[in-house]
């Protein structure tokens, strides 16, 4: 049976123990929490230095039986330093959390590649796989570049490429690229739907990423030949931020939606 995950970004507002609560209502088996900021002052869910949040995050799991899957956000860039996480790790292995979101901000491949080889042994003590997501207005654009940076890194054994749908859709990553990735180098996929096409600018694309994306079937990814391509049984982190919608429906009413139609994109409705 596949498993699925309430990524953070879908329902954005939610503390971490109420989107375990919500995550167990809806039927999640997991939730993916973003415990330290994309860019400084960004949004994320306050963890890291409230002790009332973290006992609380880790009683509502226990109750609830929902597991924390993936942890955001790790950036490489130029200057990249790993201690910076280092509060970050320790509390994915206190949460049990399986992977941690990387992402390239170096347009230096090489350099990018010595710096994941670091990441991926700092992490490795903390259990953590390190995800590199490709994103098109990144270091890393396509799944093929995501490939070459993890292969330059000598492919650790913590190594991980995160396949995004709304990514995969706007860049030149084809299927064929899809299905050239080693299975063991994925771990999870991100789901939701878009317009496809690669005309669109940074800004559009950024805007679109975090705030304003799909439900499966709604644009033009192809998400089922997506999914087709990627291991039967692989993890689904359903990460669909619609901040207008959520915040007219609700946002468990928009995770309701989100996980419906994402099982219905896939063939796992009863």
């Amino acid at each position: 049976m596949r498993t699925y995950s309430l990524a953070y970004l879908t329902v954005n507002t939610s503390s971490a123990p109420q989107a375990v609560s919500m995550a167990a209502e809806l039927g999640y088996g997991f939730v993916g929490l973003r415990l330290q900021a994309n860019a400084p002052g960004a949004p994320h869910q306050s963890y890291l230095e409230d002790v009332a949040v973290q006992r609380e995050t880790l009683a509502r799991m226990k109750d609830t039986g929902v597991q924390v899957f993936d942890l955001e956000i790790i950036r490489i860039g130029p200057q990249f330093e790993p201690l910076h996480y280092r509060a970050l790790l320790e509390a994915g292995a206190a949460l049990k959390a399986r992977a941690v979101l990387v992402a390239a901000d170096d347009t230096d491949e090489h350099r990018l590649a010595q710096n994941y080889a670091r990441l991926c042994e700092f992490t490795k003590p903390y259990g953590l796989s390190a995800d590199l997501e490709f994103m098109p207005w990144t270091g890393v654009k396509d799944a093929a570049a995501a490939l070459r940076v993890v292969d330059l890194a000598g492919r650790p054994d913590n190594a991980g490429i995160l396949v995004d749908a709304l990514h995969f859709g706007r860049s030149a990553t084809r299927l064929a690229d899809i299905a050239a990735l080693p299975p063991q180098l994925l771990h999870y996929a991100q789901m939701c739907d878009a317009p496809a096409g690669l005309h669109f600018s940074t800004d559009e694309m950024i805007h679109s990423a975090r705030q304003q994306r799909m439900l499966p079937g709604e644009g033009s990814i192809d998400v089922k030949g997506l999914f087709a391509a990627l291991p039967a049984d692989i993890p689904v982190s359903v990460e669909i931020p619609e901040f207008q919608r959520a915040a007219r429906l609700g946002e468990k009413t928009w995770a309701r939606q989100a996980l419906q139609a994402t099982k219905q994109a896939l063939g796992d409705l009863d």
